[in-house]
């Protein structure tokens, strides 16, 4: 006899119930992280890598289904948010909004950050692509010097791979330098072959690097490099001397005056960027809040130009803040600064956490600092923000620190 308070289970459809089928969590894994990866390893080709970012944000929502703790984000995105609600700010309250909604694509390059802790995640996957990058950078620093042999290589005419400028060129091998010295500084890569390509592709990078004949990419390395040393092995800053003296009798002449020109006022092109200077200073005494707006700086810098300028029209101001500053305002020049210190802090609290320089991840924390300083500082000098070839290199620094947190969160690896 049937108990009244079971149920009657005659009465069940024997067959399952039938659930439409998804790819394993595997596959959508290996998805997400290829088509992300491939997006930054294209940047040779920008149309390429535009194609891969749209379609890694078209199938995020179903390549990036993975547990999300959002509260270990809010560093990163918060100001990422206050960044792009000032430059819609910017937009509106622009001297020419039709102009300057063109500053909407830049919405588009800011994907890669927010992709990046989505669909990177954990130390296995963050080498890979940061040994991806460097690849990529020391096969384009092998086309930068093959250039040499059809007529590159002086001032006139500086190597640039195959980028369209040679500061973009820089900027780019700048980013995987210092993710790749770190690496080589605190011996992650063992012996044998996996150590000796890196060296040959360090010196294959820097001595693209030094043919750009890039002042501004030489201090942002030089200021890493001497951070790098402080934190390592401060006894080490002592080669300085030995070592300057070295380049000063090895050194090609054309370099050496390069180099020493670096400080000198009376160069051209350093008088023509205090002109920026003080032409963008007057800017964002005008408009404070927010700006000229996107695209009307190059429009309106001949109103603020200095008559004794060399140049009477300029791309931009040479000087990331500064164009921030002057184009979308103070508020939004201190959203980068937050969002650029929120990373580092993330990166340098980790790096102590996990025991400093003898942490398992220490070179990636401490290569993603590195990387945003000389990024930074070289910033001081070309607008490398606002190029985004190099933009989305940086943008993935950037998220470096939570790609490793939010792997460490799901379980991908041992604490």
């Amino acid at each position: 006899m049937l108990n009244p308070l079971e149920p009657d289970i005659s009465q069940v459809d024997p067959e399952p119930l039938r659930v439409p089928e998804t790819p394993p969590p595997s596959r959508r894994v290996h998805v997400a992280y290829g088509l992300f990866a491939a997006h930054l390893l294209t940047l040779f080709s920008i149309a390429a890598s535009n194609v891969l970012l749209g379609l890694s944000l078209l199938t995020a929502p179903w390549t990036a289904r993975r547990p999300i703790a959002w509260t270990k984000l809010a560093p990163l995105y918060l100001p990422l948010a206050a960044y792009v609600l000032l430059l819609a700010g910017s937009i509106f309250a622009s001297y020419d909004p039709v102009t300057s909604r063109r500053g909407f694509s830049e919405v588009f390059n800011l994907m890669t950050l927010v992709l990046a802790p989505l669909l990177v995640r954990g130390e296995r996957q963050v080498r890979r692509l940061v040994d991806g990058l460097v690849v990529v950078a020391a096969v384009l620093a092998c086309v930068g010097l093959a250039q040499y042999l059809v007529g590159y290589g002086d001032i006139d005419r500086r190597i640039r791979g195959p980028f369209s400028h040679y500061m973009t060129f820089s900027g780019m091998l700048l980013v995987s330098d210092l993710l790749l010295l770190a690496g080589l500084v605190y011996g992650r890569y063992g012996r044998g072959f996996r150590t000796w390509w890196r060296w040959a592709a360090l010196i294959g990078i820097n001595v693209a690097l030094l043919g750009t004949y890039t002042r501004g990419a030489w201090v942002g390395l030089a200021v890493a490099l001497t951070a790098l040393l402080l934190v390592r092995s401060p006894r080490l800053l002592l080669a300085y001397a030995p070592a300057a003296l070295l380049f000063v009798l090895l050194a090609p002449v054309p370099l050496l005056h390069r180099v020493g020109s670096i400080a000198d006022l009376r160069d051209t092109s350093n008088y023509d960027r205090l002109c920026m200077l003080e032409a963008g200073l007057a800017m964002v005494k005008e408009r404070p809040l927010f700006g000229q707006g996107p695209e009307m700086v190059e429009r309106r810098y001949p109103i603020y130009r200095n008559p004794t300028a060399p140049r009477f029209d300029v791309p931009h101001l040479h000087d990331s803040f500064l164009q921030l500053a002057a184009e979308r305002g103070i508020p939004a020049l201190l959203s980068y600064l937050a969002l650029t210190g929120c990373s580092l802090w993330v990166a340098w609290r980790r790096y102590r956490r996990e025991g400093g320089r003898r942490g398992p991840r220490s070179d990636l924390l401490l290569g993603a600092a590195l990387a945003l300083l000389a990024f930074n500082v070289a910033g001081l000098f070309e607008n490398n923000w606002g190029d985004t070839e190099v933009q989305r290199p940086a943008l993935f620094v950037l998220a470096l620190p939570f790609c490793l947190e939010m792997g460490e969160r799901e379980g991908a690896e041992p604490r």
